[in-house]
């Protein structure tokens, strides 16, 4: 139905005993799969009068027309609702992305005028979001960026590289700040740089000299991974304890990486005191003795500060930040800064 058709039948024209009939106002996600709409939804729509759509590009029109269900491409006014309702008829109208503000505003408007009988009005969602669902969103905003930006489309990893570290370090302050606006906007800058570099290999340039790969890749790898780790939870072994969960994760681990020592995996590259840390916390775990080396210097004094830090399980590396942390706010009471 479209204006220009509906307008000479005013809603106070229809005959004061017809029923005001039903409007039903359709919402669908954009992260749904279109045509998997909820049962509730396709019976209002099998059963409806008319069915009406804005948008003659909606992603459910190819999937209800397939199902048998006709749709008008209109833009109907409040008024043309009550007289396509009127004898107690139901519209189902199938709302655009933006939910059709100026549709339920005007039906507001006349219900609040009192001037007419207004139908049965139903806000019916017919498909929801998943938990995570705006992570698709993510994917289509990175996939555009990394097509038109003039930066964004020329990165590669190992340009992208020290982001990744500088992310990591801003959503460790943000953590050990106690701020929950941060470290919701850090987990979200940390989460980017992941989008970026799946992106980047989905292209498989020459120079990555490897098999292209997607962030569905990623995500299906560690989904893998942490099933398997988990026997406790997706298995048939018990774990009641924190201790029993990592002896369970090791030794999945263990089998998984086929390690010659306890420190293949260890990345050289951390900062001294977390590598130190690691490279304790693993020869404690299997149960090795192996004395520190007997040297002199400040980073022998250092590697046996962090072993100590390990064995009394202090992570060395937050508790040097945190005496910084008060060194700074130190020299800012010196300067004078902040009273």
């Amino acid at each position: 139905m479209n204006a220009s058709s509906s307008a000479a039948a005013a809603p106070d024209s229809a005959p004061e005993d017809a029923a005001p009939g039903r409007v039903v106002l359709l919402t669908t996600s954009h992260r749904v799969a279109p045509g998997l709409l909820s049962w509730p939804a396709w019976q209002a729509l099998r059963t409806a009068d008319r069915v009406l759509c804005a948008d003659g590009t909606h992603p459910q029109l190819p999937y209800l027309r397939e199902a048998g269900i006709t749709v008008d491409e209109s833009s109907p006014t409040a008024e043309d609702l009550l007289t396509a309702c009127a004898g107690g008829r139901t519209v189902v109208v199938v709302a655009t992305g933006e939910g059709e503000p100026a549709l339920t505003d005007g039906l507001s408007r006349l219900a609040g005028s009192g001037r007419v009988a207004m139908p049965e009005l139903e806000l019916l969602p017919a498909s929801y979001d998943l938990p995570g669902a705006r992570l698709l969103d993510l994917v289509q905003v990175m996939d555009r960026i990394r097509l038109e930006c003039p930066w964004s489309s020329q990165q590669t990893h190992k340009g992208l590289a020290k982001y990744g570290i500088e992310e990591a370090y801003e959503l460790v302050e943000a953590i050990e700040d106690g701020d929950r606006d941060e470290l919701r906007e850090e987990l979200g800058d940390v989460l980017l740089q992941v989008v970026f570099h799946a992106r980047i290999a989905e292209e498989g340039r020459p120079e990555d000299g490897a098999e292209p790969f997607s962030i569905d890749d990623v995500a299906g790898g560690i989904v893998t991974k942490l099933i398997h780790r988990h026997p406790h939870v997706f298995g048939d072994e018990t774990a009641t304890t924190p201790e029993e969960v990592k002896a369970h994760w090791l030794r999945t681990k263990a089998v998984e990486k086929r390690r010659e020592s306890v420190t293949d995996g260890v990345p050289l590259g951390q900062p001294g005191l977390a590598l130190a840390t690691k490279l304790a916390s693993r020869v404690r775990t299997a149960g090795l003795e192996v004395p520190l080396p007997a040297a002199e210097g400040i980073g022998y004094e250092l590697l046996a500060m962090a072993a100590r830090a390990e064995a009394e399980g202090v992570d060395p590396e937050a508790a040097l930040r945190a005496a910084a942390r008060a060194y700074r706010d130190a020299i800012r009471g010196v300067e004078g800064v902040g009273d």
